[in-house]
């Protein structure tokens, strides 16, 4: 008796031999017209080789994650350095700039390795100061931490040595106020105190830098700038010294970026006007915005305004008394 067609075919199917490796079944990643069924009536290992093929082919649409040796990807790794910094230092930045700042360490330390010794906050000033561009704050921390190691003993950690300005001929030119209604420090600076005839540049420097080191010293945990009360009472021409006043704003801006918070220009008579006119072009667009001149009738209120009572110098009717910074 011959079989019928149907008998011959499950005869056929049944006595063909399993091939010798059977990749693993998945359902994932079948389409709908090519997903295997398990409750079929054929034997699951006889489906067509390709359809088990495909079950194991990734995802075309998502690539695999690079990772680390220690199988954690560079993103996330990223991340959680961001994350990591953002809880450990505080402060108003997102864990984005901090990112940001993990990226401008790594460039400048490929450069110069002293950058390690520059701490997080202050590369977030540097990073603030050129609009987080990272390539742009790089080259400015760079800058910054040649100077230190020249201009300051100890290098970039250190701070400058009070007896290398004792001497100075302007020590007198600065003293140190209260704070303000934000608990920044308040720096006193008195320029009729400076003369010219008397000024030696490498000198007056070092006493600039000795200024802002101390006030910087005081700014409290959660800000990051001062304010000085620029004092031009009694100011002449023989205080006029428009390379020092250059020279005091450079060491500001390129070094000490994102500390000031506001400069209050008192007393100002108007001859002085003609060398601010000289000096202004130096001041960048930023800094230009910090200074404001204070006319006398109004610098008791605008004082007040800034700082309590008990915070206002006595020389302005306030209840601080005052002492040469360089005393300390």
């Amino acid at each position: 008796m011959q079989p019928t067609p149907r008998q011959a075919e499950e005869r056929r199917i049944t006595s063909h031999s399993p091939p010798a490796y059977i990749p693993p079944v998945s359902q994932r990643g079948l389409t709908s017209q090519t997903r295997v069924h398990t409750s079929s009536s054929l034997p699951l290992p006889f489906y067509p080789a390709f359809l088990l093929l495909h079950s194991q082919r990734p995802d075309r649409h998502t690539p695999p994650r690079s990772t680390s040796a220690h199988g954690t990807s560079k993103k996330d790794r990223s991340r959680e350095e961001g994350r990591s910094m953002a809880s450990s230092v505080g402060g108003d930045a997102g864990e984005g700039e901090w990112l940001k700042v993990a990226e401008l360490r790594a460039m400048a330390g490929a450069q110069d390795p002293h950058v390690k010794e520059v701490d997080n906050l202050t590369l977030r000033r540097f990073l603030r100061a050129r609009g987080h561009d990272v390539g742009k704050a790089s080259a400015l921390l760079l800058k910054f931490v040649a100077w230190r190691r020249e201009a300051v003993p100890g290098g970039v950690g250190a701070v400058m040595p009070a007896e290398l300005v004792r001497a100075e001929p302007s020590r007198e030119l600065a003293s140190m106020g209260g704070v303000d209604r934000a608990g920044r420090p308040v720096l006193l600076a008195f320029p009729a105190k400076h003369f010219s005839a008397n000024r030696d540049m490498a000198g007056f420097k070092r006493l600039v830098v000795y200024l802002l080191d101390s006030v910087c010293a005081r700014i409290p945990r959660g800000q990051d700038k001062f304010i000085v009360v620029v004092d031009l009472k009694g100011w002449g021409y023989a205080n006029c010294d428009v390379r020092a006043y250059v020279a005091a704003i450079e060491i500001m801006q390129s070094y000490y970026p994102e500390r000031l918070g506001k400069a209050l220009m008192v007393h100002v008579p108007y001859i002085f006007m003609k060398a601010w006119k000289m000096v202004y072009p130096f001041i960048d667009a930023n800094t230009r915005d910090k200074f404001v001149f204070v006319d006398n009738k109004s610098l008791e209120g605008a004082l007040r305004r800034e700082m309590d009572e008990s915070q206002v110098p006595e020389m302005y009717g306030g209840k601080l008394p005052i002492a040469p910074l360089t005393d300390d």
